[in-house]
């Protein structure tokens, strides 16, 4: 309980800090114009703080992310789950969760000299720093959240239901896209809101190769800010403290916080449904 206590309290403390802070924000910055305006720009001498750029690179680079990372996750998971030897799976899985090991940092400048320079040979305008690249990046970097936690639901399914579907003559890919893949719906939907919350949070990998240009675009292909970037901008700068430049970053927090409550949420109703299903 003492335990179960602290985790609630810690919680409850990081949503504090974050709605104090805010309420200092918006009794400056109107919250209409901070859902509503369309451009963000805090350190300039007449600043406006439109979140919807930040807000727009970020679901735009998380949504390459997740393009890329939830087939190629959950293919990895039926392979290592279905159709792969012992020998095999204690050989691949822990290379594969080796991945999630790699500092995030050294994926972004992995993204910057490596991912993006190969991408302009085949899209020449391309800029040096965009979406795309950042977001293909971070896709390679969430795909051992998806792939492990998946194949963890998938080998939690009972192994009568696999025998069931086979003394009714279906394949081994039937038994396992239409029997094992349904069964475990609920471990999966979880693995893809953690793998959504991770595209969401994630600071480094856009920070170093997305840009730091806050841009309301819905293409891949500019560059662009993403709300986790511009708080690390803010922390690392000289904005002072108390300041409304500074108290921005605090609201900025609240919408990412506020956004992967809704994940939550939505996927406690999917677990839910798929229960009772």
């Amino acid at each position: 309980m003492l335990a179960a206590g602290l985790s609630v309290a810690t919680t409850l403390g990081i949503v504090l800090v974050l709605v104090t802070e805010s309420v200092h924000f918006f009794h400056t910055v109107a919250l209409s114009d901070f859902l509503t305006d369309t451009v963000w720009m805090p350190l300039f001498a007449e600043p406006r703080y439109g979140v919807l750029p930040l807000i727009g690179g970020t679901l735009v680079t998380a949504g390459v992310a997740l393009t890329l990372a939830v087939p190629l996750g959950l293919g990895v998971a039926i392979f290592l789950a279905e159709f792969a030897s012992k020998k095999t799976r204690e050989t691949l899985k822990p290379a594969l969760e080796l991945l999630a090991g790699i500092p995030t940092v050294v994926y972004g400048y992995f993204a910057l000299n490596a991912v993006i320079p190969l991408l302009q040979l085949f899209i020449p305008e391309l800029p040096g720093f965009n979406m795309l690249g950042a977001g293909l990046v971070m896709g390679i970097a969430i795909v051992p959240y998806m792939a492990s936690l998946s194949e963890d639901a998938l080998r939690a399914v009972p192994v009568h239901l696999r025998e069931a579907a086979a003394a009714m003559g279906a394949t081994q890919l039937q038994t396992a896209w239409q029997v094992v893949m349904p069964a475990a719906r609920s471990g999966i939907v979880a693995a893809l809101v953690l793998s959504v919350a991770r595209a969401i949070g994630e600071t480094m990998i856009v920070s170093i190769a997305a840009g730091m240009q806050p841009k309301l675009s819905a293409n891949p292909l500019e560059q662009a800010q993403t709300a986790s970037a511009y708080i690390v901008s803010v922390v690392l700068g000289d904005l002072p403290h108390g300041s409304v430049g500074y108290q921005s970053i605090f609201a900025v927090g609240l919408v990412l916080f506020l956004l992967t409550l809704i994940l939550n949420m939505l996927a406690q109703i999917v677990r839910l449904r798929s229960v009772r299903l």
